[in-house]
């Protein structure tokens, strides 16, 4: 009998779903939640930051549409870096520093969903709520990955409508003589240079989610095709989105007043009075939040399931649930940690300390990408130009810059840990110090 590690997951996932997954996971609190923080670095002029992340973020995401039509298996960047480097420790701090981030990710969505657009109905303490909420998330995504995606489908149709409801208010406020042009130039005081390199790091958050699409590469339906195609439609969908949002707002919002501001999308709304209630706008933007913080925690399960597959994490989490066939054991421990993330600081903090860690990874698979050209598989797949890779690695570079001590303090210990229980598992199971776990059989 085959053992439950050899069962396979489910390829439920086409086109329509996989760009809904992508565009659900990137259009979430990075825009409903932020959009004064990045004011606040960049001015009125906050469109600039966001169309740099957005270019940073096409680079990046080239070499993952090649790497994951080329070798698609589920583990995303740990594999690669797996594959690439021929380390299983660096492998395994890629796989952790993309898990952490994941998990930190969904920490901090859980805090803006317990935030001030909730405290619209009720103002219970975030201490409880989040918990709560990551544990409803754990729910649906124990049921399936078809169950999962078809409410993200739903969730991300409903949050699209909200930003069209902002954009339609920045219509109006402007037909009524509120707009004033010269703020989309004002970088509130700062250099332009400074100031948009500032926003762009916390921008990029705004972007990141589109590398959780590849840890789903083994429920994907013609992979090498479907793969590419979705990722860059989404990304860009996500960019014209968040530009004119970005925009509108600073045109319609005085710069101060954007910043203050505790839920800006929902004042632009509620200042066109388009007759839409505050609390269906507050609906929106949670279900948004909810929305991002499931797709994360898909990802984070399915990597865990991933690496224990590769025999870099204890092999229980690489187990699939025989009747759901999802990763349960690995959406249970994903869960548990986010729910003590929830603890540790704020949404601005936990944004920054996602980028940092992502842009590990980044550096990694934007490296492998350029060491496995050299191996050829008879397969088609997509191909990126050598030159990509090469850019893509300069924006890590550039956006690692901007961050302060404090970051790079909180992603080196996490590090620090992955190392350690790393290091820990082989002294335990020595017997599995260099063996490659590979599936049971091929996925359907």
């Amino acid at each position: 009998m085959a053992s439950q590690a050899a069962v396979p997951l489910k390829r439920a996932i086409g086109t329509q779903l996989l760009v809904f997954f992508i565009l659900g996971d990137v259009l979430g609190a990075g825009v409903y939640a932020l959009a004064g923080a990045i004011a606040d670095r960049a001015g009125g002029a906050l469109w600039a930051p966001l169309g740099m992340a957005l270019l940073f973020a096409l680079l990046t995401a080239a070499s993952y549409a090649e790497l994951v039509s080329k070798y698609p298996r589920a583990g995303g960047a740990a594999v690669f870096a797996r594959r690439a480097f021929g380390s299983p420790l660096l492998a395994f701090l890629v796989g952790f520093a993309m898990l952490a981030a994941g998990i930190t990710s969904a920490a901090g969505l859980a805090l803006a969903f317990a935030g001030e657009y909730l405290r619209v109905f009720i103002d219970w303490p975030s201490a409880v709520l989040a918990p709560l909420f990551l544990v409803a998330i754990a729910l649906l995504n124990l049921r399936g990955i078809k169950e999962s995606l078809g409410a993200n489908l739903v969730m991300t149709l409903i949050e699209l409508s909200g930003l069209v409801l902002v954009l339609v208010a920045v219509a109006v406020l402007s037909g009524q003589g509120h707009a004033e042009p010269a703020r989309l130039l004002d970088f509130g005081g700062h250099g332009p240079g400074g100031a948009v390199l500032a926003g762009a790091l916390l921008a990029f958050y705004s972007y990141v989610g589109f590398e959780t699409s590849a840890n789903l590469a083994e429920e994907i339906k013609d992979v090498r095709r479907t793969y590419p195609r979705a990722l860059f439609g989404a990304l860009l969908i996500a960019g014209v989105v968040y530009l004119a949002i970005g925009a509108g707002a600073a045109l319609v919002m005085p710069v101060p007043q954007l910043i203050a501001a505790a839920t800006p999308l929902m004042d632009i709304v509620h200042r066109a009075q388009l007759g839409v209630p505050q609390g269906v706008f507050a609906v929106i933007a949670l279900i948004a939040v909810a929305n991002g913080a499931l797709l994360t925690m898909i990802m984070a399960s399915r990597l865990a399931w991933g690496m224990a597959r590769e025999g870099l994490i204890p092999q229980v989490l690489g187990h699939v649930l025989p009747q759901r066939r999802t990763p349960g054991y690995a959406i249970v421990a994903t869960t548990a940690l986010a729910i003590l993330l929830t603890f540790t600081g704020s949404l601005q903090v936990l944004a920054e300390t996602v980028v940092l860690l992502l842009l590990v990874v980044f550096l990694s698979t934007n490296l492998a990408v350029l060491v496995l050209k050299r191996d050829k598989i008879a397969e088609a797949h997509f191909k990126v130009p050598a030159l990509v890779p090469v850019l893509a690695i300069a924006s890590c570079l550039l956006l690692m810059s901007q961050q302060p001590w404090q970051n790079w303090l909180r992603a080196g210990v996490l590090l620090a840990l992955g190392a350690v229980l790393y290091g820990l598992a082989r002294w335990w199971r020595p017997a599995a110090r260099e063996r490659h776990v590979e599936p049971g059989q091929t996925p359907e």
